[in-house]
């Protein structure tokens, strides 16, 4: 199991995150602990609501909303009970048991994984201490669950084919809005692969139907030293608005990519001399 938490400036961003997921039925309300509805009676506004009432008791809090994804493996087999019971003792676990939060099924990737809105801000209006949540408490937490539940466990575990499956369904222009959909590519490609060269990470892209573009050698892009992505049909043709890499949250432009470039290319030394020895060893065989 895999958790990662953010720290958003606005609870509403991420509670429209999720929310948008379920209206595209790209995901379900599993469980809202500590409401005072039902899930099923609970509106939008209900929820929001909810967590902003104790958002304002506390308006010089800098941090006041957490949103924390769990990650399975796909060999887990967790049905919906099974998931909101782990992230339900996850958040007990992490001191956040008591607060109020939405849990979310996400069924737009390819591995099993779920969304936790919630706020740090208590009934009395004192914060709880999220500062290095995720190296301690969080970490803590997720040791124990893999243990408890037998999950595959995140730390120490080898990459295998199974984890560099997509974790998105390739983009369909029209289905989804297209910005949103390139940066839930980008989010993951830039972290997982190693490529240490545009062509390299197009490779990667394209089989999400992304691509990094900088445009001919006599655009106003290409001399500015400027990227924009752009979403590919079926057949690999580009189709849609640009989207210029400034408009990304994670500010995926060329110099970015640069840096990574390097970065990489030194990563892949390290591997270099046992791939050799490898495939010297399978020619010779044979």
């Amino acid at each position: 199991m895999v958790a990662r938490i953010t720290t958003p400036h606005s609870i509403q961003r991420a509670l429209n995150y999720n929310e948008q997921k379920v209206k595209k039925e790209q995901a379900e309300l599993l469980h809202a602990a500590n409401f005072l509805k039902d899930v099923e009676q609970l509106s939008f506004y209900d929820k929001l609501k909810r967590f902003s009432d104790l958002i304002n008791l506390n308006e010089r809090a800098k941090t006041n909303t957490l949103h924390i994804s769990l990650n399975f493996h796909n060999s887990d087999m967790l049905s919906k009970e099974k998931i909101t019971e782990i992230a339900d003792e996850y958040m007990h676990k992490i001191g956040f048991g008591e607060q109020p939060y939405l849990i979310y099924q996400h069924h737009d990737s390819g591995h099993p994984h779920i969304h936790i809105v919630t706020t740090n801000i208590k009934e009395d209006g004192k914060r709880i201490d999220t500062f290095n949540i995720g190296r301690n408490q969080s970490e803590k937490a997720r040791q124990e669950l893999e243990q408890k539940f037998q999950l595959v466990h995140a730390k120490g575990r080898r990459i295998t084919a199974e984890d560099i499956r997509p974790v998105s369904q390739k983009i369909q222009y029209g289905k989804s809005e297209t910005k949103r959909s390139i940066t839930n590519v980008l989010d993951y490609v830039l972290k997982n692969y190693t490529y240490s060269s545009l062509p390299e990470l197009n490779a990667v892209l394209k089989l999400y139907n992304v691509v990094a573009d900088r445009g001919s050698e006599n655009s106003r892009i290409y001399q500015n030293n400027g990227l924009i992505y752009r979403v590919l049909d079926e057949k690999g043709n580009k189709i849609g608005v640009p989207i210029k890499s400034s408009l990304i949250y994670s500010k995926p432009g060329l110099k970015y990519l640069e840096i990574k470039f390097q970065e990489n290319e030194t990563t892949k030394q390290q591997y270099k001399q046992s791939i050799k020895a490898t495939i010297n060893f399978v020619l010779l065989r044979h």
